[in-house]
């Protein structure tokens, strides 16, 4: 099957880091538009995945209106479309309302089955400068969900579960803190007991990154309007991933202005 992902589109008021322009917010609904076009007449996926941060959080009536705006031109793909939440997303947003956008009732930590893929999608969950939590519940229902399909899985997060290093990540080498998530490793145990994960996906560093740990690829999607220059005027990633899986290999084609691809081959 072929699932596209895209991640970080931050719809929503300009955004500097360190007196820096970082985020180029202003081109994140031209961009969503541009991907959802390619989605459409080029790409042709089986499924779109949000990675999360579709917002960066301003007020509750334009998080809602913004976020609502995001589904709506991910609606003109024409595909199903699986939702992570991310730590932007929940911070004037309530698990019901984005629930509700999605159309997805129940919780923001759930599963879907589609082409014969197992899609397990978890909530990580940020404490606002102090650590990244993903609850021991939803480690024990992953564990759960994972020994109750016998199919292929892909396991999508918003926050990274690998050890990866931070050194040159203008958004997290001084806060390691808040990037990767504290309980990783027993997440990561329950990930390689299964026998079934063939990848994990992930966004929030705002770069492109790759590790394999115990066999298992841990991917780290760029954000898509991450300025890859150091201020303004500035140069949008324009990232969106690509993945084509079948029962030999995952192949994982990143596009926009740092384009890569990674090629795994299964167990």
């Amino acid at each position: 099957m072929r699932f596209a992902l895209i991640s970080d589109v931050h719809l929503g008021p300009p955004a500097s880091h360190q007196g820096k322009l970082r985020k180029l917010t202003h081109l994140s609904e031209e961009l969503v538009q541009d991907f959802a076009r390619r989605m459409r007449e080029d790409v042709a996926p089986d499924l779109v995945i949000n990675l999360g941060d579709v917002i960066e959080d301003e007020s509750a009536e334009r998080d809602r209106e913004r976020y609502a705006r995001f589904v709506s031109i991910l609606r003109e793909t024409g595909k199903p479309v699986l939702h992570v939440a991310g730590n932007h997303d929940t911070i004037n947003l309530s698990p019901e309302e984005l629930c509700a956008m999605w159309g997805n009732s129940g919780e923001l930590t759930y599963s879907r089955d589609h082409e014969g893929i197992h899609f397990a999608i978890l909530r990580t969950i940020e404490h606002r400068g102090e650590r990244i939590e993903l609850p021991e519940a939803q480690v024990r229902w992953l564990e759960r969900d994972l020994s109750q399909t016998a199919l292929p899985s892909v396991v999508l997060m918003h926050h990274p579960a690998s050890e990866m290093r931070l050194e040159g990540n203008r958004w997290f080498e001084k806060r390691p803190n808040l990037c990767r998530v504290v309980e990783r490793r027993a997440l990561r145990d329950v990930i390689t007991n299964s026998q079934k994960v063939v990848a994990v996906f992930n966004g929030h560093v705002h770069w492109n990154h790759f590790d394999v740990i115990a066999g298992i690829p841990y991917i780290t999607l760029q954000s898509l309007i991450e300025n890859l220059d150091d201020d303004a005027p500035g140069r949008a990633a324009a990232a969106y991933a690509v993945c084509d899986l079948d029962e030999r290999r995952l192949v994982v084609t990143v596009y926009g202005a740092e384009q890569l691809r990674y090629q795994i081959e299964l167990r």
